[in-house]
């Protein structure tokens, strides 16, 4: 490659890293042409674009930018996903990890997610997650917000709601390690009720099996008002 056109090659991702918030990184080592052509076609589907370029100039292109993030994963043939403003981040996240697991070569690395480091095991969690539109309703029902922040997320654009991925993986880990604890055996109530912490002890232990925290406010309502008429 000619100086100039290095030069051209460092001055595009530096901008492109300069305005993109979300990028995945692969080492692309023993995929054939052919493959990588292929999922390019399935990231430009999803709103990213695939760029195969030598270490030596995106580590230029990152030094540039300031991406101290990016230049921690530059080791071996890398090959980065740069999302568009309206591209999904879970499709490009599920389209990589597929390709990996068909592969068997391609190996995800980390990114970037909204500015924010992440590394591939949270890739693998993005991958798992509901596309945006379900994951708006999920996110929704699962997480309690203030007023202000639901309203926000019917409003805002889907650049805006990265953060909501966060919480969504983090809720699926939760759910994962919940999963667990009850394969192991389902232990008699009166036992669930005196292993509880002491700040949970005031709900009843039939509200604690079923999980129902707006019954426990309730609860804890009802207990409120009873104690006041006493006073009365």
């Amino acid at each position: 490659m000619k100086k100039e056109d290095k030069e051209r090659v460092v001055a595009e991702l530096t901008e492109r890293l300069r305005t993109t918030e979300t990028l995945l990184v692969a080492d692309y080592r023993g995929l054939t042409m052919p493959q990588i052509d292929e999922l390019r076609s399935k990231l430009i589907e999803h709103g990213a674009r695939f760029s195969v370029v030598k270490n030596t100039l995106t580590r230029r292109a990152a030094e540039a930018a300031g991406s101290d993030a990016l230049l921690a994963m530059l080791e071996g043939p890398t090959a980065i996903a740069f999302l568009e403003s309206d591209g999904d981040p879970v499709a490009v996240a599920k389209a990589l990890v597929d390709a990996a697991r068909d592969t068997r070569v391609l190996e995800v690395r980390g990114g970037l997610l909204e500015g924010r480091p992440i590394e591939a095991g949270e890739i693998e969690s993005l991958a798992k997650l509901p596309p945006f539109d379900v994951l708006r309703s999920q996110v929704l029902g699962a997480i309690t917000s203030p007023l202000t922040a639901i309203v926000g997320l019917f409003t805002a654009p889907v650049q805006d709601l990265y953060g909501l991925l966060d919480a969504r993986i983090e809720q699926l880990r939760e759910q994962g390690d919940t999963s667990e604890a009850g394969a192991s055996g389902s232990e008699p109530q009166a036992q669930e009720t005196v292993e509880e912490p002491a700040a949970e002890a005031e709900a009843p232990a039939a509200e604690e099996a079923s999980g129902s925290e707006p019954q426990a406010e309730a609860t804890d309502t009802q207990t409120e008002t009873e104690t006041q008429e006493e006073e009365q």
